[in-house]
Order: structure tokens, then C-alpha cells, then sequence
């Protein structure tokens, strides 16, 4: 037997319903902390502070670069799982050609995280 390929609106149901509920959510619950929430502003609650001390200086300090690019490659590196996902749902129907163009893209992968390592844009000194 084979399996329809062709797909109906009826088949998205699913995706969009979960849209919703989080979507929904989201706007509820802001709505929902300013409705219930304190409405007392006072001079310590309007003051800035991060992580619970408080700001001493200026915030407009340079910040090196080896911070940025730790976190962008951290977002390269990291979506890898979002294209590795569909392909293990999918594993059994693509074969033995899936698995070799999944080799190839973790190949790719390490290549980049090789050149990265090699280059130490992961050192932070």
C-alpha cells in the first residue's frame, strides 16, 4: 500500500492549533501580570539593577568581540538539530541516501567546527 503524498488544509489543523494555544499564552499572560500585579512604583522598583546588585558605572562599555562570536557560533552550531529533527522523523523512508547526505551535512559540520578550532575563535584570552 502506498502512502498519499499529497497533503489537505485538514493536515496543518494541528500545527496552527498549537500556534494558537501559544500565541494565546503569551498575550494572556502579559495581560494577565499587568492586570493582577503590584501597581506600586517606588524609587528602589524602578531602579535598574542585573542579576540583583546594582549598576555602578557606565553600561555602555565595550564588550570584546570573542563574546559575539562564541554566541553566533553557537546559534551556527546549534541548528544543526533543527535540520537533523525532520531527517530522523524521516529516517526509515530515505534510506541509504538519506543517511549518506546526512553524512555529508555532519561532515560539513565538523569541517566548520575544525576550521573554528583551528583559527581559536573559542579562546577567550
Amino acid at each position: 500500500m502506498e502512502a498519499a503524498t499529497n497533503s489537505t488544509p485538514v493536515d496543518y489543523l494541528p500545527i496552527l492549533l498549537q500556534m494558537l494555544v501559544a500565541v494565546g499564552f503569551g498575550v494572556t499572560t502579559i495581560i494577565g501580570t499587568h492586570l493582577i500585579g503590584p501597581k506600586l512604583r517606588t524609587e528602589n522598583k524602578l531602579s535598574s539593577f542585573e542579576s540583583g546588585i546594582e549598576v555602578i558605572g557606565n553600561a555602555r562599555q565595550p564588550v570584546s568581540i570573542k563574546y559575539f562570536m562564541v554566541a553566533i557560533l553557537f546559534v551556527i552550531f546549534d541548528v544543526e538539530v533543527i535540520f537533523m529533527y525532520p531527517w530522523a522523523v524521516n529516517f526509515r523512508s530515505l534510506g541509504m541516501e538519506g543517511l549518506i547526505e546526512m553524512f555529508i551535512f555532519m561532515g560539513l559540520l565538523l569541517l566548520g567546527f575544525i576550521y573554528v578550532i583551528k583559527k581559536r575563535a573559542l579562546e577567550w584570552d
